[in-house]
């Protein structure tokens, strides 16, 4: 009997965008004079992807994000041409998940009608505030206003499953700014919310000249109150920092923390895909490719091709490996999700977890791992006792 690999999604990584924000640690480039080079990225993306599709023959792409950088930066009929591609190559499954990122600041009806005709039934957008001085801050190039026309417009357009980004934690913030964020996302009734704490990352300009932030004291007011509002109003808590209504999860993301496969295509995109071979051995494989816009365009004439370096990932190594992304989700992943995606027999997990088992850290749930709340509040230090053990 052949094993069934675990589900497999696809990753698109746009290097582009208007401006390099200060806090942002992303692969994302500031395009030189005149347009982006559509039609030579198409190809490159496409000759990628040809690249890697053995590892992927005969599976179907249950969902696609397209991240960056500011993806929104480049046109409808771009992704129209790309997935028309992309279905020649390999099958999507009849209800795939099609997410594209999108900067407020870069958008309009026309753009966001094209998008849906395109195939892309998710959006997510970039707002991170409605706040002027926040959002001068953080060096966004769009303004509250223009943040709210940006949903509305998508909403007219036909998207009916919207993800908002959303940053606290903003230079100087108050906790009362924080919630007023929060109240200005929820008067445009999101089906999803991602909300996280901006951290000051190393190679960014905010970490070579760190603005001033709030004190934890504040930090924790503003935690506490926000994930009480946002389970108030009836969107939940499902990972670390992602809250969404009943049943608008972001499938993709869920399958990146359930230690699903995913292929990575675009300059500086990551993948993780898995081969059983002959002898029934399992090998998990981490890519990664060229990262600058310029020397990526310029691999599709390599022989080298786009792959910029690989690792596979040794069975001692997968159970922090699996951990560092289940734990991320608030229910946790069964364990038998470990085998089915791992090849693995549980008892190489279950010996790695009896120190945070036995400093409360994990909840008592033999079928699932599953962190407690004491857990998910030091996940740090929950996955080095894992590293460790």
């Amino acid at each position: 009997m052949v094993e069934p690999l675990p589900p497999l999604s696809l990753y698109i990584h746009t290097p582009w965008c208007v401006r390099k924000c200060p806090y942002c640690d992303f692969n994302s480039h500031e395009p030189e004079a005149g347009e982006l080079p559509e039609t030579a990225y198409l190809g490159a993306l496409l000759k990628d992807l040809d690249e890697d599709i053995a590892l992927a023959d005969g599976r179907t792409i249950e969902t696609i994000f397209i991240g960056g950088g500011t993806p929104s930066l480049l046109s409808p009929a771009f992704y129209r041409e790309l997935f028309d591609a992309i279905r020649q190559r390999l099958p999507f499954a009849p209800d795939v998940e099609i997410t594209l990122e999108a900067n407020p600041g870069t958008t309009e009806q026309g753009r966001f009608v094209g998008y849906r005709e395109a195939g892309i039934n998710r959006l997510s957008l970039g707002v991170q505030s409605f706040q002027t001085a926040q959002l001068s801050a953080l060096g966004r190039i769009h303004s509250g206003h223009e943040a709210v026309t940006a949903v509305e417009q998508a909403r007219q357009a036909g998207f009916d499953n919207l993800n908002i980004d959303l940053m606290h934690g903003l230079p100087q913030q108050t906790p009362s700014q924080a919630m007023d964020d929060i109240e200005q996302a929820l008067a445009l009734s999101p089906e999803h919310l991602s909300w996280y704490q901006l951290t000051l990352e190393p190679n960014t300009a905010f970490f070579s000249h760190p603005p001033v932030l709030p004190e934890e004291e504040a930090l924790w007011d503003i935690q506490e109150a926000g994930h009480q509002r946002l389970e108030q109003a009836g969107l939940h808590r499902y990972e670390i920092s992602a809250y969404a209504k009943p049943h608008q999860q972001s499938h993709h993301n869920i399958n990146y923390w359930q230690f699903g496969d995913y292929l990575g295509i675009g300059a500086g995109a990551h993948g993780k895909l898995t081969t059983i071979d002959q002898a029934g051995e399992w090998h998990i494989e981490r890519r990664w490719k060229t990262r600058q816009p310029d020397a990526y365009l310029r691999r599709v004439n390599d022989p080298r091709g786009f792959i910029a370096g690989k690792q596979l990932i040794s069975v001692d190594e997968l159970p922090l490996e699996f951990a560092m992304n289940a734990l991320r989700l608030t229910d946790g992943v069964t364990i038998g999700k470990w085998t089915r995606h791992t090849g693995q027999p549980k008892a190489v997990l279950l010996k790695r977890l009896q120190s945070a088992h036995e400093k409360g850290l994990l909840m008592e749930m033999p079928e699932k791992l599953r962190a407690s709340p004491q857990g998910l509040l030091f996940l740090n230090e929950l996955l080095a006792l894992i590293s460790d053990e």
